[in-house]
């Protein structure tokens, strides 16, 4: 029986990139008659490989990579001073995308088409064009892949019972639409028809699990199979490091950080990173900076502009902007916390035993590494679906506590604030019982992914599904 090619279409965005290759990886490595190919932008291909973690050379030479060229684009640097924290330089990279890349996926597929069985494309969902290309061809089938939490997806799916959880929990009910710029959401209503975003596909695959997300998932499910489609909840996508991952012999050099927080007390360590889309303005570092000298507290903060959308072409103007406040900064907390300019081995250092505690921008991958290695999130969201993500965090899954408030993100937060903040995640017995339930969540999560576990049952059915 000849193979089936499975072909991965991620959005050309970190976070996205990351979670479409962590699926492609996990695909390729069950074997069972299933070729994996994974298509991205040249620049993107190569940004995705260069950073995924928990992974080694031999499993990256399972999926076959292949180049989708776009039209020449502005790689444009962050902005921090803007009025919106959105990644605005980031759309003329969105716009050359979903200009070149349909014709150049539908050549790739129509090569595949003659070759296999069956093509299964797996496309981010704001690349809607995938399923239409799929849809032309004779043997194709397209999947979503939803990178971001279930629960919002229900919001727009089924809206009336998604209001019912919302209320039995206390919940605000937050859109994407209103944490996102008026371009972007022109953006992305052109790139996904409303009337046609679920009629050319087979079903939808989400990046969570029962243990986070089980009562969302669950209308997510009626109202699917009803259409007569199906939901796979098959996350964490990434890989579930242990306590003593940074230990371990890799092929990889070690990053020196993992070496500092050998030396750390256990559950000692605040973690701080905004993602890859994200810039704090120079008055909202040094109140951050305030904050974490103020509060005594060991911390590794990973301080670094958002990405270009050639993050090969980044100059690095981030560090010499704020050159003089890292000078005296590193000075004064030498011994207590470490601050990295560059890539961090995030997967590792939310693994490693000496990290207490995540202060991040609540981005859906950073969300679901951190529960899934059992560490509390510090909430602090920017855009997009983290305001959400902040809320289900804090008052569904009671695994985080509020920075501050997507509503307020026009305003420099005060190093008193984030100071309290820090105290109480690290200090109180609120915090503890909070670190507690992200510990209880994270070995919830890991025992989805065991076998008879809920992600590892709905990963297999998907792939029964597709070589049926």
């Amino acid at each position: 029986m000849e193979p089936v090619a499975i072909v991965a279409v991620p959005f050309p965005a970190q976070g996205h990139l990351n979670q479409l290759l962590h699926l492609s990886l996990q695909l390729a490595s069950r074997g069972g008659g299933v070729d994996v190919h994974y298509a991205a932008t040249a620049v993107h291909v190569r940004q995705a490989r260069a950073r995924v973690q928990g992974w080694d050379g031999a499993a990256l030479r399972s999926v076959k990579f292949h180049d989708l060229d776009i039209p020449e684009y502005v790689s444009l640097p962050p902005d921090p001073n803007a009025d919106t924290p959105f990644p605005s330089h980031l759309m003329p990279l969105f716009e050359a995308y979903t200009t070149g890349a349909p014709a150049q996926l539908a050549a790739l597929l129509g090569e595949l088409s003659a070759s296999y069985r069956r093509v299964v494309v797996v496309y981010d969902r704001i690349n809607a064009f995938a399923a239409l290309e799929a849809a032309r061809l004779h043997n194709g089938e397209a999947f979503v892949m939803y990178c971001l939490a279930v629960s919002l997806l229900a919001r727009k799916i089924v809206p009336e019972e998604h209001q019912q959880i919302l209320r039995e929990n206390g919940l605000t009910s937050i859109s994407v639409d209103d944490c996102a710029t008026e371009e972007f959401m022109e953006y992305v209503r052109r790139t996904i028809p409303p009337a046609k975003e679920m009629s050319t596909v087979a079903g939808v695959l989400t990046n969570t699990c029962r243990a986070l997300e089980g009562e969302f998932i669950d209308v997510m499910a009626g109202r699917m199979a009803a259409d007569g489609k199906k939901i796979f909840a098959i996350g964490p996508l990434n890989p579930l490091l242990d306590a003593n991952a940074s230990k371990q012999g890799k092929q990889q050099p070690r990053h020196e950080c993992l070496d500092w927080l050998d030396k750390q007390p256990a559950a000692s360590v605040v973690y701080v990173s905004f993602g890859t889309t994200s810039s704090l303005r120079a008055e909202q570092i040094e109140e951050l900076a305030s904050a974490l000298r103020e509060s005594k507290q060991r911390f590794i903060w990973v301080l670094r502009d958002a990405d270009r959308g050639d993050i090969f072409a980044d100059s690095g103007e981030m560090n010499s902007r704020h050159e003089k406040l890292l000078h005296e900064f590193t000075e004064r907390t030498e011994g207590t916390g470490l601050v990295i300019t560059g890539w961090a081995p995030q997967l590792e250092i939310l693994a490693h035993g000496a990290t207490a505690a995540f202060m991040s921008h609540c981005g859906w991958n950073s969300t679901m590494e951190s529960l899934s290695h059992g560490k509390p999130v510090l909430a602090w969201p920017m855009h997009c679906d983290q305001p959400w993500d902040a809320e289900l965090l804090c008052k569904y899954l009671k695994a985080g506590i509020l920075v501050r408030p997507w509503e307020r993100h026009n305003e420099v937060t005060p190093a008193k604030v984030i100071r309290g903040v820090i105290e109480e995640a690290m200090l109180s017995d609120k915090g503890a019982a909070m670190r507690q339930r992200a510990r209880e969540l994270g070995d919830a999560i890991r025992a989805s992914l065991a076998t008879d576990g809920s992600s590892r049952k709905d990963l297999d059915d998907f792939v029964a599904y597709i070589t049926r």
